[in-house]
């Protein structure tokens, strides 16, 4: 029984394989010139695809940077000219510290008669009527308003006193300080 079911796998090889099988990945076909170019542009096309598109991908996120960029340089100049203005400023405030004074001038003494009239005349008016308004001093001095301001700066405030009226602060009025002996 064995020689029967031996001859017939070998019949049975002998039928199957014939002389002009040619395995599917070996077969032939026939394309025009015209065709192959058309597939090898396809596959290639299919293969750089996805390269251009990575490519314009990195172009927008290089258009965005030089944007970016653009906005920075901007900014930082702008910072770096304020920054250079503010210490040039600072040098201007420290240069005024030091050559300051350390000890206030004394004020300038009046210098003309009439000032000096004029300022003991104010005293007077000060110790016999007490507190007067500019305008009232103004009126006994016989001087305008103008000549009453000259007039105040040349006097020594540390004796008198100058502040607005209570109840009516455009209104003036000057006073002897305290003298504490």
């Amino acid at each position: 029984m064995s020689e029967i079911a031996l001859a017939r796998i070998n019949s049975f090889a002998s039928t199957t394989t014939r002389a002009d099988f040619v395995p599917p990945s070996e077969q032939l076909i026939t394309l025009t010139i015209g065709q192959l170019q058309e597939m090898i542009v396809q596959a290639v096309q299919r293969a750089i695809q996805p390269l251009q598109d990575e490519v314009m991908q990195l172009r927008a996120i290089l258009d965005l940077q030089d944007e970016k960029i653009v906005v920075l340089e901007a900014t930082e100049e702008h910072d770096v000219n304020r920054i250079c203005l503010d210490i040039a400023h600072d040098r201007q405030r420290i240069s005024k510290l030091e050559t300051r004074p350390t000890t206030p001038a004394p004020a300038a003494a009046p210098r003309g008669e009439k000032t000096i009239a004029r300022i003991a005349k104010i005293e007077e008016v000060l110790k016999s009527r007490g507190p007067t308004t500019l305008k009232q001093l103004e009126h006994i001095l016989k001087i305008s308003p103008k000549e009453m301001n000259r007039l105040l700066v040349k006097l020594d405030m540390r004796r008198y006193e100058l502040h607005a009226r209570p109840g009516d602060a455009r209104e003036k009025v000057i006073r002897l300080k305290v003298q504490i002996r």
